[in-house]
């Protein structure tokens, strides 16, 4: 064995392929270096992939525009409330009717009728004929009387000469007082008869004016049944007279309105024509019905023969009882939308606001405000039905041009 050649061996430095030590660590180094490299260039990518981002994200802040203003919806023109005395009215409605109404007819039945002398329509005076009744029997029967009145007159001329004959024997002696007392027992029938023939005479002249319908009072003939040919019956209308031609509308008001009216306030009229007829109250009803709880007023019309009011007509008006303070708008100025009524305020920026608001009286073409609105609120006068809330608009004065 050759021991200490292998002992040789082991001390000798064996041979490998692995860098020296130095060489290592230089190559650890630029490792090193490379990764740290690699490190920088991500970060410097990551931000510079952020950057556009983020200056995008503040380009608006920065480069932002003032957004361009509301176009306006509508030119208008605004008014302010104002504020003035106007009357107050209580509005009623009822019937026109005759004031008073005279029925006129026959005194006489079974007579015929030879003559009508007026019509529907006509105006009348107290005391005009309006008929003719045929008079021939009561003619005759006037006649007989009158010859009976001058029988009856000789009568009582033949008996008071025989009473003064018969006195004057009586006292002579000539005649007892029996036979005198007789011939003054017989001027006093003869006077009685006489009498009696003249009342009958009064009666048959009186059936001769009842031969004639008469008129009882100046009015206007409303209705007319009278017709020539026709007889006479108890109780039968010839003719339906309107006392005076007054007429009246009977207002209804309710229990609760009764204690706002009082005789000799005027009232105005709306009748169905158009017209307008003033009058003014006379009388209120002295019971309310029980059923409706309504009250009746009593309005005089004023007497005209051309006036347009006519009995049976159907009216609606106003009670005016005095003046109050109202702020109004016009009539323009109030929308009605879904059964309220709404006004448009300009609110800062041209912009309006639909207000709604509370609506009283009418006069003429404004419309009194209750509530709802300041008194110094700016309204769009003109054109509100075709605004909506928060519309912009343009203000100008006087008639506004066409809407853009």
């Amino acid at each position: 064995m050759r021991l200490p050649d292998t002992e040789n061996r082991k001390a000798l430095p064996m041979p490998t392929s692995s860098p020296s030590p130095p060489r290592r660590a230089r190559f650890t180094w630029i490792l090193a270096a490379i990764a740290a490299l690699v490190a920088v260039a991500g970060v410097l990518w990551w931000q510079g992939q952020r950057a556009p981002a983020a200056g995008m994200a503040d380009a608006p802040a920065a480069d932002a525009k003032p957004a361009p203003p509301a176009r306006p919806t509508l030119s208008v023109t605004l008014t302010q409330p104002q504020r003035e005395d106007w009357p107050r009215t209580l509005a009623a409605q009822g019937n026109i009717v005759a004031w008073q109404e005279a029925a006129v007819g026959a005194e006489l039945s079974g007579y015929r009728v030879t003559e009508v002398l007026v019509n529907v329509g006509d105006r009348v005076r107290k005391g005009q004929t309006l008929a003719v009744i045929n008079a021939d029997t009561i003619v005759a029967d006037v006649a007989q009387a009158r010859a009976a009145v001058a029988e009856a007159e000789a009568v009582l001329a033949e008996a008071r000469a025989n009473a003064t004959r018969s006195r004057d024997l009586a006292a002579k002696g000539f005649v007892s007082s029996q036979a005198a007392t007789q011939t003054a027992t017989g001027e006093e029938t003869a006077a009685a008869r006489l009498a009696a023939a003249r009342a009958r005479l009064a009666a048959e002249e009186a059936r001769m004016t009842r031969t004639r319908v008469l008129a009882p009072d100046d009015g206007i003939i409303a209705a007319r049944n009278a017709t020539v040919g026709s007889l006479t019956q108890p109780a039968q209308e010839l003719f339906r007279l309107i006392r005076g031609n007054r007429l009246e509308w009977r207002a209804e008001v309710t229990a609760a309105e009764l204690g706002r009216v009082a005789p000799g306030m005027p009232a105005t009229l709306q009748l169905p024509g158009g017209a307008e007829v003033k009058g003014r109250v006379r009388t209120i009803a002295p019971t309310v019905d029980r059923d409706t709880r309504v009250a009746i007023v009593y309005v005089d019309l004023p007497v005209s023969d051309a006036g347009p009011a006519r009995a049976g007509m159907f009216a609606r008006g106003e009670i005016e009882q005095g003046s109050a303070s109202a702020l109004s708008l016009p009539q323009s100025a109030v929308v009605q939308r879904e059964g309220f009524s709404y006004a448009f305020r300009l609110e800062p920026g041209n912009r309006v606001a639909q207000v709604k608001i509370g609506t009283g009286r009418r006069v003429g073409d404004r419309i009194e405000v209750t509530d709802g609105l300041a008194p110094d609120a700016q309204v769009v006068t003109t054109g509100a039905g075709f605004l909506a809330d928060g519309d912009v608009v343009r203000v100008v004065t006087g008639t506004p041009p066409a809407a853009r």
